[in-house]
C-alpha cells in the first residue's frame, strides 16, 4: 500500500480528511462469531525520518517499524494496541468491533521484522453476538489490568469490561460506570484512550479515561480518574489543534499521550506529550513536554494506539500503531521507539492466557 504523501494534494487532501471524519469502512459487514486467523504481509521501515538516517529523536531512539497488508478484508481501522509481555505478544482492539492478537517477530538485533499468528474475532455485546451496527462496534481504546480487559466505545458512548482471552475471544462483557458526563461526551469525539496507573505511580493502581475532543467551556479535553484518592474529572490542555488518539502510563507514574491533528495543507502530524501524574488531581487542567513530533516528511500515518513496554536492557519501549480507516491512500503502520532514560521500577508485563 502506498502513503498519502505520494499522491497528489488532492487525494492527499480527501484520504487525510477521511481520517478525521472516520467515514472509510469496509464495504461488508462484521464477520459471524468466530476467529479468523491469517497471514499478515510485513515491510520493514528502517528511517522514520524520509530520506534520513537520524535514529535519535530527542529522548527517543527509533527501533524501527512496519507497514503492514493482508489478504483479508477485515483487517485495518485498528485503533489501540497493548502488549502481554515484553514486545511479542499483543492484543487490539478495531473500531469495527473486532479484537486482533498475535506476536511480533524480530530479527537478530531486535528490530521488528514481523507479525506474526495473527488473528482477529468480533467482539461480543452482553447477548454474546457481535455488534450489528457500526456506532455500536466503534471500539476506540484499550486497558488491561491482571485478568480483565476494559474497551472504551464512542459513537454510542460506554466502557465496557471483558475477561482476557486471545486464544477463543468469547468473553461477554459488562458494563461500566460512565466516568464523564454523557452530555459533555461528543458523538465522534469520546472514549479515545483508558490506561491503567501503575501501583507504585502518585496515582495508585486505577484506570483513567481521556477522550478525544470532548472539551469543556475553555477548550480543554475531558478526562477523568476512575478510582482512588483523586478520583473524578480533571482536563488536558488542548494546544495547536491537536487531539487526543491515545494514552498510556509509564512504569514511575507518569502518562504519555499520543495525539493527532489535521490540516487541510500539511495533512497529518503526530505528537506524544508527558504528562507528570502529581499533576493529576480533581478539576486541574494538566500539560506536559513534547517528546516527539513529526509530520508526513516522517514515516507516520494516522497513529490510533500507542503502548509501553520494557526490553531486556530496561529501557521503555512505545509501540504505536496505526489505522488505515480501510483506505487505499493510508497503510497499517507499526512503529517503536526506545526512552533513553530508565525508570526504576520498570518490569515485564503479564503473560498470555
Amino acid at each position: 500500500m502506498t502513503g498519502l504523501r505520494r499522491f497528489s494534494p488532492s487525494l492527499r487532501i480527501a484520504a487525510a480528511s477521511a481520517i478525521i471524519a472516520g467515514v472509510l469502512w469496509p464495504s461488508t459487514g462484521l464477520a459471524e462469531n468466530r476467529v479468523e486467523r491469517f497471514d499478515v504481509i510485513s515491510r520493514p521501515i528502517t528511517q522514520f525520518r524520509i530520506g534520513s538516517s537520524e535514529r535519535h529523536f530527542g529522548a527517543l531512539e527509533f527501533m524501527g517499524g512496519l507497514e503492514m497488508t493482508a489478504a483479508n478484508r477485515e483487517f485495518g481501522g485498528l485503533s489501540a494496541i497493548r502488549f502481554l509481555d515484553a514486545g511479542r505478544n499483543f492484543l487490539g482492539v478495531s473500531d469495527t468491533g473486532f479484537w486482533y492478537a498475535g506476536q511480533i517477530d524480530r530479527d537478530a538485533d531486535g528490530h521488528p521484522s514481523g507479525f506474526s499468528h495473527f488473528r482477529m474475532a468480533p467482539l461480543l455485546d452482553q447477548a454474546g453476538k457481535p455488534f450489528e451496527r457500526k456506532r455500536d462496534a466503534d471500539a476506540e481504546s484499550l486497558a488491561i489490568s491482571g485478568d480483565s480487559v476494559t474497551v472504551g466505545f464512542e459513537r454510542e458512548h460506554r466502557l465496557l469490561e471483558y475477561r482476557l482471552d486471545t486464544q477463543d475471544f468469547a468473553s461477554v462483557p459488562k458494563t461500566l460506570p460512565l466516568p464523564l458526563p454523557r452530555e459533555e461526551l461528543r458523538r465522534n469525539a469520546s472514549l479515545e484512550a483508558v490506561a491503567v496507573s501503575p501501583g507504585s505511580g502518585p496515582l495508585g493502581s486505577t484506570s483513567v479515561v481521556l477522550t478525544e475532543k470532548s472539551l469543556n467551556e475553555n477548550g480543554d479535553i475531558f478526562a477523568a480518574v476512575l478510582a482512588g484518592p483523586h478520583r473524578g474529572i480533571f482536563y488536558v490542555k488542548r494546544t495547536d489543534n491537536f487531539d487526543i488518539s491515545d494514552a498510556v502510563f509509564l512504569p514511575d507514574g507518569d502518562l504519555l499521550i499520543l495525539e493527532r491533528q489535521y490540516a487541510l495543507v500539511s495533512g497529518v502530524a503526530l505528537r506524544i506529550r508527558r504528562i507528570k501524574s502529581e499533576t493529576i488531581r480533581p478539576g486541574a487542567t494538566v500539560d506536559g513536554v513534547v517528546m516527539l513530533k513529526a509530520d508526513m516528511s516522517y514515516q507516520i500515518d494516522n497513529m490510533e494506539g500507542i503502548d509501553v513496554w520494557t526490553d531486556s536492557e530496561g529501557h521503555q519501549v512505545l509501540s504505536l500503531i496505526s489505522d488505515d480507516n480501510y483506505s487505499l491512500w493510508q497503510r497499517n503502520l507499526y512503529l517503536e521507539f526506545r526512552l533513553a532514560e530508565k525508570i526504576a521500577g520498570a518490569k515485564t508485563a503479564r503473560t498470555t492466557p
